[in-house]
């Protein structure tokens, strides 16, 4: 049975910050409920579709899914249980913000079948913190860290960002130093994009608030893999480093592109080969539910992928991971070697230094992992 992985959008949050431009925002309860029932029926219409598979990994995204009620979070895993193959090692994650939980939606969680948690910490800065709009401090991190540990919770992300307005790599390193001490079993770490139409951009457009220079962003790049190796911590994909045994399974399983359905508004779905999106209007999407229509009406952008497609997103996704990709690998799934498909972009970026070919595997060197963005784009065909 092939594996699949489920996403699960919650798209609601306390307040926005600054820098996100993600479908998400503030409601009130009756919305919420209402969502809540959406989301358990577009699931259950899906369940033929879901059976076919063995789902490995359940991804609860937003948003801040923790602020929903924990009884809210076990139903909607109990409608998924009911409609689908779980594996019983599946890795269970869910998004969570500090101060959004307590002990007792905590334990919730656990018993619900949830076993590793994202906590969106972003800077050990209280000051940082406040430069990107978040509304909780690293005490409140701290608290919510301890209390997860203390529920039985083993499996630990903690979400920190560079380049911040007013950060210096002397206090981007002291965020490393605090969260690698605490010994969370993976950490993803991110430089900031400033994304259009954000009350970000608009304070950086401005001269409200300055942003790190290129070199001092740069510096904080090397720093991440310095002091997090030193920590015990390996790179196993671009941004994200883990313990060993500790590296997140759903996030590989996109970079191997594993299939995985999106249920929610805006969650993104790639089954055999075929990627779609689902509507990204809250309202029209809980009308459409409550109505119990068909379930594909509230699908777009359906697009069948090429094999040339699949090629790309094989290579430019695959070629993310430290690891890199399988020769052997690719011809399985195409019929064809790399060689007679990318050998002289393979040839040319190993010659300049940025791909190491080794036996079976292609994968990045540190001077194409500096620049990944231009080394990955000569994979589209």
């Amino acid at each position: 049975m092939n594996k699949l992985e489920i996403y699960i959008h919650i798209p609601f949050c306390a307040k926005k910050c600054d820098y996100c431009d993600f479908l998400s925002a503030p409601c009130d309860d009756e919305t919420v409920n209402r969502y809540v029932e959406a989301l358990k029926y577009e699931i259950e219409c899906a369940r033929d579709e879901i059976k076919e598979y063995l789902v490995d990994t359940i991804f609860i995204g937003g948003g801040t899914p923790s602020i929903l009620e924990g009884k809210q979070i076990t139903s909607v895993l109990e409608t998924l249980k009911n409609c689908a193959n779980i594996s019983d090692d599946a890795e269970i994650t869910i998004e969570c913000n500090p101060g959004t939980v307590d002990e007792s939606k905590l334990k919730t969680l656990f018993a619900a079948g949830i076993n590793r948690i994202s906590l969106g910490l972003q800077s050990a800065n209280d000051d940082e913190l406040k430069s990107i709009g978040r509304i909780h401090t690293y005490d409140e991190f701290l608290e919510s860290y301890n209390i997860a540990r203390e529920c039985g919770f083993n499996n630990i992300n903690v979400d920190l960002m560079s380049a911040l307005p007013g950060q210096t790599k002397e206090t981007y390193v002291e965020s490393l130093k605090k969260v690698a001490a605490l010994n969370p079993e993976h950490i993803s770490a991110y430089s900031l994009i400033v994304e259009d139409e954000t009350p970000l951009e608009a304070r950086v457009s401005n001269g409200e608030v300055d942003l790190p220079d290129e070199d001092t962003e740069r510096e904080m790049y090397y720093a991440t893999k310095d002091v997090l190796e030193k920590s015990g911590y390996h790179r196993y994909e671009i941004s994200n480093y883990a313990k060993e045994g500790f590296e997140c399974r759903h996030n590989i399983g996109y970079w191997k592109r594993v299939d995985y359905m999106g249920f929610g508004i805006g969650a993104a779905s790639l089954v055999k080969n075929e990627r779609y999106n689902n509507i990204s209007e809250l309202n029209k999407y809980i009308a459409v539910m409550d109505e119990f229509s068909d379930v594909s009406s509230i699908r777009e952008n359906v697009q069948k992928l090429s094999i040339q497609e699949q090629m790309e997103e094989f290579m430019f996704l695959g070629l993310r991971m430290i690891d890199g990709i399988s020769k052997t690998d690719f011809e399985n799934c195409f019929g064809k070697s790399i060689d007679e498909v990318y050998g002289d972009v393979v040839r040319k970026e190993e010659q300049t230094g940025n791909l190491i070919c080794e036996k079976d595997r292609i994968r990045l060197s540190d001077k194409g992992i500096d620049i990944s963005n231009i080394v990955l784009a000569k994979f589209l065909l």
